[in-house]
């Protein structure tokens, strides 16, 4: 079996990767000017969006401004990390937006109406998340529904549950209730720090985001399990006959998105200290083009969890920059589009040269 996933990944590294010829002619390619834009192109970007972005304001780099966009870009982080296992394995979660709104206001309702503690508003809101990567795999891997579709399903499943759940109202301390009592809970400030809160002077959401994205680069990049997941997503009937359990890992991709997304819900609703409705559907754009932008970082060609960190960085970087700006916010979608449209270049153009 060893020797098989060790063919496959080598097959895996041909068809998506295309690393260039041994040799000099590697070395020529990667030192030529588009070997260059395509390893370094969105790095350069972040680059110069920071520098032009400074130049036009003097407060931008300050470290109160830093601190908002990384912790701004934590949440859209944690989702984007879930999209990106659903990526590695061919699939595209779409249901990460309802699992953030649903985890929002579940963790808020624990709290306000039924007076939990922090370990029950954070761990019902988790499992509920992997209840929901259950149903998308199931959809996706048993019922053999294009997972565009399932999940696009799921979204709206999950969306009208959590919005029957809430009767449509966000949920907030002492919100009056329908039978009109007043709420008898508080978001408690224990929950609220983990939004809120610093830890040795760095926002917690923060240092939230970066042990995740540390941890799923080493699982993706260091392990067996995130090997065979790449495997799965190159050539799963390849990986299928050679004794990887594709079912099982795609499986697990989805149950990772969703648990990721749902983590990223939380730390939203202890964010804005109230469970908000359709809180998770803004951020389902925004995760999916930083998942994408992370496919041109370092000339990867793959979804990976550090490519996925730096697109987040420069949406945000692009976002803070643009508010700044008093560009209007209905605007800002243009430059998100036109963002995601280069880094998408960048990845395919050079392989669409190659094969011509």
């Amino acid at each position: 079996m060893q020797a098989g996933v060790a063919v496959l990944e080598a097959n895996l590294h041909r068809e998506r990767l295309e690393p260039v010829q041994a040799g000099a002619e590697a070395v020529s390619e990667k030192r030529s000017l588009p070997g260059v834009v395509q390893r370094y192109g969105s790095l350069l970007a972040i680059a110069a969006v920071v520098v032009f972005f400074s130049i036009v304001n003097e407060n931008f780099l300050s470290y109160d401004n830093l601190a908002d966009i990384l912790r701004s870009i934590s949440i859209v982080t944690l989702v984007a990390i879930g999209v990106t296992f659903s990526l590695i394995v061919g699939g595209f979660d779409l249901s990460v937006g309802s699992a953030v709104s649903v985890s929002t206001v579940l963790s808020a309702s624990l709290m306000v109406w039924y007076r939990q503690e922090l370990l029950v508003a954070v761990l019902v809101p988790l499992l509920f998340g992997l209840v929901i990567g259950l149903v998308n795999s199931f959809l996706v891997v048993k019922v053999r529904i294009p997972d565009i579709l399932a999940t696009l399903v799921t979204l709206y499943i999950f969306q009208g549950i959590h919005l029957s759940y809430t009767h449509g109202y966000s949920i907030y301390n002492n919100m009056p209730l329908t039978d009109g009592s007043i709420a008898p809970g508080i978001m408690i400030p224990s929950f609220l720090y983990i939004g809120q809160g610093k830890l040795w002077g760095i926002p917690v959401p923060v240092v939230i985001m970066g042990l995740v994205v540390i941890a799923v680069h080493i699982f993706l990049s260091y392990t067996k399990h995130g090997r065979f997941l790449y495997v799965t997503g190159g050539n799963s009937e390849a990986a299928r006959l050679s004794g990887i359990p594709v079912n099982r890992y795609r499986t697990l991709a989805y149950l990772l998105s969703a648990f990721f997304a749902s983590l990223g819900g939380i730390v939203l609703a202890a964010r804005i200290g109230t469970g908000q409705v359709m809180a998770g559907s803004p951020l389902l754009m925004d995760a999916v083009a930083a998942s994408f932008i992370g496919f041109s970082i370092l000339g990867q060609g793959k979804p990976n969890a550090l490519g996925t960190f730096c697109g987040a960085i420069l949406m945000g970087v692009l976002m803070n920059g643009l508010t700044m700006m008093n560009v209007p916010y209905y605007a800002q979608d243009i430059v998100k589009g036109v963002v995601l449209a280069a880094a998408l270049a960048v990845t395919y153009l050079p392989k669409l040269r190659k094969t011509a």
